[in-house]
Formats: C-alpha cells, sequence, structure tokens
C-alpha cells in the first residue's frame, strides 16, 4: 500500500504519483464547483454572488486547515524515506492531537465572528444574508476538513495516492445528490448547498479512517507511540503552522481584492465566482503537482538522496509548462461555453455576465506557467523541511494581490481584478526559484558537513530517536 519515491526515474515516479493525486483533486473540485452550478442554475445570479462572496474568507479559513494537515504530513514522509516506522506512526498520532486542538477552536472562532466578517469585506447588502447562511455551515464543517485532510496527507506520505480518490468520487457523487435534494427539494438555498459540501466532505474522511485502520498495517498504531510528545509536536507544527499561515497569508490578499470586487457590485461578482471556479478546476494539475513533489522531496530529502531533488524540480517543470500551453490553447476557445455551465439561460445580463467571465479566464490561463512553478517550487521546498519559507512567498502573493485590489482595481474595475491573481503568481515565483537553489546547496552543505554542529540540521534531528 506505499510507493517508495527515493529509486527510478524522477519523470516516471512523479506522473504515477500525480495522475492519481489529480483524479482526486478533481472530484474534490467537484463539492464546490457543483454548489456553484446549481446554485447558479437553480437559484439565479444573485445567490451565486452570494457563494462567490465568500470564496476569498472561505480560502483563508479552509486553507489553512488544508495547509496544516499538508504540513503534519511531511515529517511523515520524511520518516518513511529515512525507514524509521515508529517515528512515523508517532509523528501520525500527534498530528491527530494537533488537528483536533486546531479544528475546535477554529470552529468555534469562526462560527462566531463570521457575520462581522462579511460585513468587514463590504459583502453587497442585497446577498449578505445569503452569504452568512452559506459560510457559516462550511466553517461548522471545520472539523471534518481536518479529518479528510490530515488522512489524506498521511495515505499520501506513504507513497500511495490512489486511495483518497476512490473516497473521493463516492463523495462526490453525494454531494451532487444532496445538493438537488436539499435545494430543489427541500428548498434550504445556499445554506443547502453547504450542508451538502460538509455531509459529503464527511463521507470521505469517515471512508479514509475506517480503510487506514483496517488496510494499513503500517500505520497500526501502539499504545506507546500513541502518547503525546511534545517535542514531536514542535516538529509539527514548525512544519504544519507555516504551511497553514501561508495560505491563510496568501488568502488576505485575496479578501482585500474581494472586498474592491464587491464595490463593483454583484454582476462583477458572479463574474468572478464563475471564472474562479473555472480556473481552479484546470489548475488541478498544479495541485497535484505539488502535492507529489512535497512526498518526493520529503522522501528523498530524508534518505538524503539529494542529487534527486532538482532533478525531480526540472521534471515537474517540463510536465506544468506543457500542460499550461494545452490549458491556454483550449480556453482561448472553450471561455464562454466553461462560464455558461454556471449561469441561468434566462439571465437577463446574461451575455455580459458570460462575457466577463470569459476574460477572467483567459487572463488566468495566460500565466499558467507562473502558477505551475509557485506549486512545484513551494512543495518542493516544504518536502525537502523549510517550510517556513512558504509564509514568504505568501507575503509576496499578499502584497501582490492587495496593490492590485487597493489601488488597480478602484481605477480601472473588473479588468484590473482579472490580473491580481496572475501578478500574485509571478510576485511569489520571483522569491520562490532562488530559494528552491538555495535550500537544494544548504541540504548538501548540510551533508556534506558543512554546517557548524552548534547549529544542528533540521532533518538529522527529526530522523534521530528521542526516547
Amino acid at each position: 500500500m506505499t510507493r517508495d519515491l527515493t529509486s527510478g526515474r524522477p519523470m516516471k515516479l512523479l506522473l504515477g504519483f500525480t495522475l492519481p493525486t489529480l483524479f482526486g483533486l478533481l472530484f474534490q473540485q467537484m463539492y464546490n464547483m457543483v454548489d456553484t452550478m446549481i446554485v447558479g442554475k437553480l437559484l439565479g445570479a444573485q445567490a451565486l454572488a452570494a457563494v462567490g462572496a465568500t470564496g476569498s474568507v472561505n480560502f483563508l479559513i479552509i486553507g489553512f486547515c488544508t495547509g496544516v494537515c499538508s504540513g503534519f504530513a511531511i515529517p511523515v514522509a520524511q520518516q518513511m524515506g529515512a525507514g524509521d516506522r515508529s517515528k512515523m506512526r508517532r509523528c501520525t498520532a500527534n498530528a491527530a492531537y494537533l488537528s483536533a486542538l486546531f479544528a475546535l477552536v477554529m470552529t468555534v472562532t469562526t462560527a462566531i465572528l463570521c457575520r462581522r466578517i462579511l460585513t468587514a469585506m463590504h459583502t453587497p447588502s442585497d446577498i449578505i444574508d445569503m452569504s452568512y447562511s452559506y459560510i457559516f455551515v462550511i466553517f461548522l464543517g471545520i472539523p471534518v476538513t481536518y479529518l479528510y485532510n490530515l488522512l489524506a496527507g498521511v495515505i499520501r506520505s506513504l507513497g500511495d495516492s490512489r486511495t483518497p480518490v476512490y473516497f473521493l468520487a463516492l463523495s462526490s457523487v453525494l454531494n451532487i445528490a444532496l445538493d438537488v435534494t436539499l435545494i430543489l427539494f427541500f428548498r434550504l438555498g445556499v445554506a443547502g448547498a453547504a450542508i451538502a459540501t460538509v455531509v459529503s466532505q464527511g463521507v470521505s474522511g469517515a471512508a479514509c479512517l475506517v480503510f487506514v485502520r483496517f488496510k494499513f498495517p503500517v500505520l497500526r498504531i501502539s499504545r506507546e507511540e500513541r502518547r503525546v510528545d511534545l517535542r514531536l509536536w514542535g516538529d509539527l507544527l514548525a512544519m504544519g503552522v507555516p504551511m497553514g499561515l501561508q495560505y491563510s497569508i496568501t488568502a488576505i490578499g485575496s479578501v482585500i481584492l474581494q472586498s474592491a470586487v464587491n464595490r463593483l457590485g454583484s454582476l462583477y461578482v458572479a463574474a468572478v465566482t464563475a471564472g474562479s471556479k473555472v480556473t481552479q478546476l484546470l489548475a488541478c494539475p498544479f495541485d497535484a503537482m505539488g502535492a507529489a513533489m512535497a512526498t518526493y522531496c520529503g522522501q528523498n530529502a530524508g534518505a538524503r538522496k539529494l542529487d534527486r531533488l532538482g532533478q525531480g524540480v526540472r521534471d515537474c517543470s517540463l510536465l506544468g509548462f506543457v500542460y499550461s500551453l494545452a490549458a491556454f490553447a483550449a480556453m482561448y476557445f472553450l471561455a464562454p461555453l466553461c462560464a455558461m455551465w454556471f449561469v441561468d439561460p434566462t439571465e437577463a445580463r446574461m451575455e455580459l455576465l458570460v462575457s466577463l467571465a470569459s476574460r477572467f479566464i483567459r487572463v488566468g490561463t495566460v500565466f499558467f506557467f507562473e502558477l505551475a512553478l509557485v506549486n512545484i517550487v513551494r512543495f518542493s521546498i516544504q518536502g525537502m523541511g523549510f517550510s517556513p519559507f512558504a509564509i514568504l512567498a505568501g507575503v509576496f502573493e499578499m502584497a501582490a494581490r492587495a496593490f492590485v485590489g487597493r489601488v488597480l482595481v478602484p481605477v480601472y474595475g473588473y479588468d484590473a481584478a482579472c490580473f491580481a491573481s496572475p501578478a500574485a503568481w509571478v510576485a511569489a515565483d520571483i522569491f520562490l526559484i532562488p530559494a528552491c537553489v538555495w535550500c537544494i546547496r544548504r541540504l548538501r552543505a548540510r551533508q556534506s558537513g558543512g554546517i557548524s554542529p552548534r547549529r544542528p540540521p533540521r532533518l538529522p534531528r527529526l530522523g534521530r530517536s528521542r526516547t
């Protein structure tokens, strides 16, 4: 049930790992995609705008959950590469304790502050009640978000990128059925779409938990391995919190940008919502490449096979470049058709809405290779054990989006909003690419003994037993 990524051709290994992960991410995107499509088709443009107005704050909170879980999984991958199975299980158990604590605190806090956040974002008055109904339910589902993402991250760290896909496929079908049932028959509106998302993700998380318990003997944790280890908590937090903050800091820029778009009116909010959903779906391969590189670099760094790190980054970047060209070529012709997925044909301003959304999609796909590098390089750095760099990359993205939202959108309107994310990707790449080169050189210096023993290198410290 596990896969060793420390030997063999990197291109072949990365393809074999990325493709199953990609299918899983596509199914995961189905949660939000189906919600948005059904809301737009059945409830109209106002409801579509209401869901879209919560997108950035959703990314701010749920992105932090996802990032933390991804960070918690990196020590598991490192111990898998180092061959220390007991330490790997101890990391898994303590990551579960931390995830439960984070989930409790975040659920209570976000539920209390939910409406205040939407008000501070200048959510249009004609959609704020619907926005609150949607995002409040999503925040109540934070515990199941942690459940699925932690288990999926651990399973992928062991080299198995397929198992989470099966349960996401099941839950995606359930999500579609619940969306239609709760919106069309029970008349729950946008809250019904949120309930469908939470329940579906809960099913996928519970299925992963049962499967891991019975089908992954390597993760059967003994009583001794279950004990709370505060030193391991420090290692896990050092990986998880920076990755979570990376998403949240990036999302702060998105919140500022969303506030600027909200001031343009609900039509433009709906256009950005539809365009963003299509772009996010098309960007799933980059997320899969990032997940693959985190595991690949984590295992190879743990095994001290440092010559494979740069080769893996180059091979995966080539995959990203080829896909970026294909995605742009497809969207140059098909963007209006994709935008129509989210729009009711009887909508009064349907043609203008489709035109605006198509413009957003085309601008985004022109810069897709820059987005590919953000994911590939950032997750490679995190897999090597330099997770704090993720925060700095997020700061660059936040600054770029905030500048566009605060300065350019009020002057140039919707056109400036279309270039906000591309500007953030370029800004992050300016930092990440030289940082990745530095990280590989740093690891090589540690391996050759060039680092002073008074400052013990992180990876060897993680590999030593603390018993």
